[in-house]
């Protein structure tokens, strides 16, 4: 895989595909970790005279214009990180988008309005994805793929458009592939996995391929629940996907066979009512037996003892992955399952590996100096799906 250290871009125009996907509170970017992730990749283009397109995209628009997903906001805070003017193309192909990429100067940068407001960046059918890519290739002369929690769709910007250009990985792709080889090729070991969210079926499938590599998985957030319920424990109100009671307890199973640990929580926090996450009211919750979760109440953290079980697991780890919150965090009542993993990451001298997603919003949202794990990744889905061993579309359209 080529990187764009392998291309001569002074005087090009660059597309680069990039991953603006940021939350917004309105037009307000309430965390811009994914721009401050590319922002490297951008500012070493523009240093070498080249001539940046960037393109994302951010939600999930109906394949036409919607105010609400505008890559506006992005483009402004790209502006700022960069230090420098960031022009804006009002659509992603049209007239805006040729007018503002062909007045481009060596070293300016322009950011192309969301990639999903046209039909073809989604569509499953080829030759509909493809008259798109071709669209977007008039607009450069080189394809810099850097967008790496979109490599696993096979969307146009991600899979078809590399083909139409000569290409190479960013920085950011480059890196998130070394560091997940480390987690697939090259363990150090104790191998500790460390896996919450809200479903455990979308969790399902890595776990089957982590039973095999893995030394211990911790398990938290809702997706503990069915865990527990395929032990035969009452869950009350939690989070229950029923139909995958068999699996877990397949899965459960398993590990014991191969001696693999498969740590669920021991005490958990529940309430009766879900909290306030816009508020942030005191929520009260009550410390039970994870066996002991009482029928009119949802568990929505791992309890103290839970935490202090899941650090012990990390401290003497040698490589720990973390993908997906042990509960709540959003709301401060319940975010101290999620702030004791992430201090066992740290407290370990394990390398420390956090799996995009709500996990890296957590890590900066409860305060955590970034710069202390040994990589943040910028997609959650696609280093999930990497670890599955799927192969990514986006990555293998990027080999030569």
């Amino acid at each position: 895989m080529k990187t764009i250290d392998d291309l001569q871009v002074a005087g090009k125009r660059v597309f680069v595909r990039a991953d603006l996907n940021v939350p917004l509170d309105g037009t307000s970017i309430t965390d811009d970790g994914r721009i401050r992730a590319v922002a490297p990749t951008i500012a070493k283009l523009v240093e070498r005279g080249a001539k940046v397109i960037v393109a994302s995209h951010l939600g999930r628009p109906k394949g036409a214009p919607d105010p609400a997903y505008s890559l506006a906001p992005a483009a402004e805070r790209l502006g700022e990180i960069l230090g420098q003017a960031v022009a804006f193309a009002t659509d992603t192909v049209g007239e805006s988008a040729r007018s503002v990429t062909a007045g481009l100067a060596d070293g300016q940068v322009a950011v192309l309005e969301n990639l999903r407001f046209n039909p073809g960046e989604t569509s499953k059918d080829d030759a509909e994805r493809g008259a798109f890519a071709d669209q977007l290739a008039a607009l450069a002369d080189l394809y810099v793929g850097d967008g790496f929690g979109a490599v696993h769709r096979k969307h146009a910007s991600v899979y078809d458009l590399p083909a139409r250009l000569p290409h190479a990985a960013g920085d950011l792709i480059a890196t998130e592939v070394r560091v997940l080889k480390k987690l697939t090729d090259d363990v150090k070991r104790p191998y500790v996995v460390a896996l919450g969210g809200a479903k455990v079926s979308d969790k399902l499938a890595v776990i089957d391929q982590l039973l095999e590599k893995a030394d211990r998985i911790l398990v938290g957030g809702g997706m503990a629940y069915t865990f527990l319920k395929a032990k035969g424990h009452e869950v009350g109100i939690s989070l229950l996907q029923e139909d995958q009671v068999p699996a877990c307890r397949e899965y459960l199973a398993r590990a014991e066979k191969r001696g693999v640990e498969f740590v669920l929580p021991v005490d958990v926090l529940v309430s009766a009512e879900f909290p306030d996450l816009k508020t942030k009211a005191p929520a009260h919750p009550e410390v039970v037996a994870s066996d002991a979760i009482p029928a009119d109440q949802e568990g929505l953290d791992i309890g103290p003892k839970t935490r202090e079980l899941y650090a012990a697991k990390c401290a003497d780890a040698g490589t720990v992955f973390w993908n997906g919150p042990m509960g709540v965090f959003e709301h401060p009542d319940y975010a101290g399952g999620t702030k004791a993993v992430a201090q066992g990451l740290l407290d370990s001298d394990a390398f420390t590996v956090v799996g995009g997603g709500d996990s890296a919003a957590a890590v900066r949202l409860l305060g955590f100096d970034e710069n202390a794990f040994g990589h943040i990744s910028t997609g959650g889905g696609a280093s999930l799906e990497y670890l599955e061993g799927k192969t990514l579309p986006g990555l293998a359209a990027l080999e030569d």
